[in-house]
C-alpha cells in the first residue's frame, strides 16, 4: 500500500476531502503523514481527528528554501512516503523534493492552467485576477509538481462557470466545492495505482 504525506499550511480543506474520499474507499492508499509549515494550522486538527500522524516543519526556523527543501525531504524520506500531495501548502520546494519524489509529487491550483499561474498566483490572487479579466469559465488544475511553478505534466482539470455577480470569496469557494475537492482525491488514487 502507497504512503501518502499531505503537505498543508492552512485550513485543510483539501486535506479534508482526501480524508473523506480514503474513508468512502475511493483512495486505495494510506494517508500515512501530514506535515504543516505552520503550527497554527488548522488542517492539523483535521489530521488528528482523523488519527493521522503530524509533523510541523515551521518555514520560518530555516535560513532560505534549500534549507527548508533539505530538511522536507529527509523528513519525507524517513517517513517512507511514496505520494507526497500539496494540498494549500504555500511553500515551493526546490528541485532537490522534486528529484527525490519525481512523478509521485503533485499539486491542486485554483485555475485551469495555463491560466492564472506561476509564482505569485495563489489563494484570492487567483480568483481576483479571474474576475479582473473577465473569464466566464475557470476552474481547477491537479499537476505534477516540478521545479517550475505550476509548470508540471496536467493530471486533471475541471471547469466551473464564473457568475456575473462572483466576488473572489464566492468564486473561491465555488472553485474549491466542484473542483479541487473532487479532482484531488481522484489524482491521489492515480498515483495509488501507478497510473
Amino acid at each position: 500500500m502507497k504512503k501518502i504525506a499531505v503537505l498543508v499550511s492552512g485550513g485543510g480543506t483539501n486535506l479534508q476531502a482526501i480524508i473523506d474520499a480514503k474513508a468512502r474507499g475511493e483512495i486505495s492508499g494510506e494517508i500515512a503523514l501530514v506535515v504543516s509549515s505552520k503550527a497554527e494550522a488548522y488542517a492539523l486538527e483535521r489530521a488528528k481527528k482523523a488519527g493521522i500522524a503530524t509533523e510541523i516543519l515551521p518555514r520560518k526556523s530555516y535560513n532560505d528554501v534549500h534549507e527548508y527543501s533539505t530538511a522536507m525531504r529527509n523528513l519525507l524520506i524517513a517517513a517512507g512516503i511514496d505520494i507526497v500531495v500539496y494540498a494549500g501548502f504555500m511553500t515551493i520546494l526546490d528541485e532537490s523534493v522534486c528529484e527525490a519524489f519525481e512523478g509521485r509529487m503533485i499539486n491542486v491550483h485554483p485555475s485551469l492552467i495555463p491560466s492564472f499561474c506561476g509564482v505569485g498566483y495563489y489563494g484570492l490572487r487567483v480568483h481576483e485576477e479571474a474576475l479582473k479579466r473577465g473569464v466566464k469559465v475557470t476552474g481547477a488544475t491537479v499537476h505534477i509538481v516540478t521545479p517550475e511553478c505550476d509548470g508540471g505534466p496536467i493530471l486533471l482539470q475541471k471547469a466551473v462557470e464564473v457568475h456575473e455577480d462572483d466576488t473572489p470569496e464566492t468564486l473561491q469557494k465555488r472553485v474549491m466545492e466542484e473542483a479541487e475537492w473532487v479532482l484531488l482525491p481522484r489524482a491521489v488514487e492515480i498515483l495509488c495505482r501507478g497510473e
